[in-house]
């Protein structure tokens, strides 16, 4: 069945090819069709387009097919061209012209456009949600970890002392910055596009108010033109945000699979938590940690591909979009599972103590030679090269009496003050 179909036969080749994927990547989209168009029958209601029991059974019949959606037993079979057709079959076959009448008064492209607006818009939503989990996850391990130092490194080359604690308020703050990104792609989704028709509106009375409310979203997209305009839109401004997120999580990756090596060794990974070697059997891989920096990398290229394939597309519909579905889809859901095993793994981390009590950071000391030679009087430029001369001779004594003296200096972490940034997020952001 095709909610167009004219009773004219399409060849059975171009059929399948302009269907591709969409009977499978339509489940994404199920339960948000089946929501828009429990606001489409209450709206045709109130314009007096339906009757109240024609609502009714629509409204029953919906409700079914939802808890079908829930249950897992909800599917396309193959003589349906996608999610839109089947739901429209089944509301027929059960309540005859009350089913007809479900699609007056809107297009298969504001229908389509509707359920991915609605279907984005609770995935930012639902990403933020995990993110601020990670985020508290990265506070309590920067403040378990706070007294804990590292060397940190620049170029490759140790360059100063740093901490675990520091390392991982830092990244708490950088999710924080990320989450600005996907406020933005919910602002873009969070618009109702239902009611635009082709386009081109309707010429029905129809309330655009009341199904903005229904569908719980904050706007209407006014101009119908405009509203077609957001298919591309919204999921390229989505791709950027999950872009954006996944740059901090594939950097977060690559330390970690650095830290884990023998050669560093600054972080352990419980055995469980890695992969062996077909030939070498000391090997204990942080294969975890790879893949999702392989995959994150992967999802940054998201933009750019959504890009190529719209650029050049004027206003109005165009066939191109259905492209989008086969872009986007599986990655966001792959971004979900990134996200989840990393709140998975992250909290199992174990931090190896007393790294700078090795001699081979020794030099990481310098600044603070330096910083003594200048409290005692020194100016800078002499104090940076009598310690400089004193490495290269062999001389050099690091002070690491700073551990104790000045270990506050280098733990003012913030902790508070990015845990106010949460409060203060949770309290301005729609996303929550």
């Amino acid at each position: 069945m095709k909610i167009w179909d004219k009773g004219i036969a399409v060849d059975k080749k171009i059929e399948q090819f302009t269907v591709g994927k969409d009977r499978e990547l339509d489940m994404y989209l199920a339960q948000f069709d089946v929501q828009a168009s429990q606001a489409q029958a209450t709206m045709l209601t109130q314009a007096g387009l339906i009757s109240e029991q024609e609502n009714e059974q629509l409204q029953q019949g919906l409700g079914e097919l939802a808890q079908q959606i829930v249950a897992g037993s909800f599917t396309i079979e193959a003589e349906f061209e996608d999610v839109h057709s089947k739901i429209e079959y089944y509301l027929t076959e059960k309540f005859g012209d009350a089913g007809k009448k479900i699609h007056t008064a809107r297009s298969r492209n504001d229908q389509v456009l509707t359920a991915i607006q609605l279907f984005l818009k609770d995935y930012t939503e639902r990403i933020a949600g995990k993110t601020l989990e990670l985020v508290n996850v990265l506070l309590q391990k920067a403040d378990a970890h706070q007294a804990d130092l590292m060397p940190g490194y620049t170029h490759f080359q140790a360059a100063m002392p740093s901490s675990f604690g520091l390392w991982f308020s830092a990244y708490a703050e950088h999710m924080l910055l990320d989450l600005a990104l996907f406020e933005a792609a919910h602002t873009v989704a969070d618009q109702n596009p239902l009611g635009s028709g082709a386009g081109f509106g309707s010429s029905f009375p129809i309330d655009r108010q009341l199904t903005t409310r229904q569908m719980g979203f904050g706007h209407v997209a006014v101009s119908s033109v405009g509203a077609q305009m957001l298919r591309g839109k919204t999921e390229k401004t989505v791709a950027f945000a999950v872009a954006g997120m996944a740059a901090t999580l594939a950097k977060m990756a690559y330390d970690l699979v650095m830290y884990n090596s023998q050669d560093l060794a600054f972080v352990e990974l419980p055995k469980e938590f890695t992969t062996g070697s077909s030939i070498m059997p000391h090997k204990k891989n942080p294969d975890v940690f790879e893949l999702i920096r392989a995959r994150c990398n992967s999802l940054q290229a998201l933009p750019n591909t959504i890009t190529l394939t719209i650029s050049n597309l004027p206003s109005g519909y165009h066939r191109d979009f259905q492209i989008l579905k086969e872009l986007l889809f599986e990655p966001l859901t792959q971004f979900l599972d990134i996200l989840d095993i990393v709140l998975f793994a992250l909290p199992q981390l174990k931090i190896k103590p007393d790294l700078l009590n090795q001699a081979k950071y020794d030099a990481t000391f310098t600044v603070e030679n330096i910083n003594q030679l200048i409290q005692s009087g020194t100016p800078f430029r002499t104090a940076y090269k009598q310690v400089g001369l004193a490495v290269e001779d062999g001389s050099y004594v690091p002070h690491k009496e700073f551990q104790t003296t000045h270990l506050g200096s280098i733990h003012n972490l913030g902790l508070e003050e990015i845990r106010a940034k949460v409060e203060r997020l949770k309290q301005s952001s729609k996303l929550f």
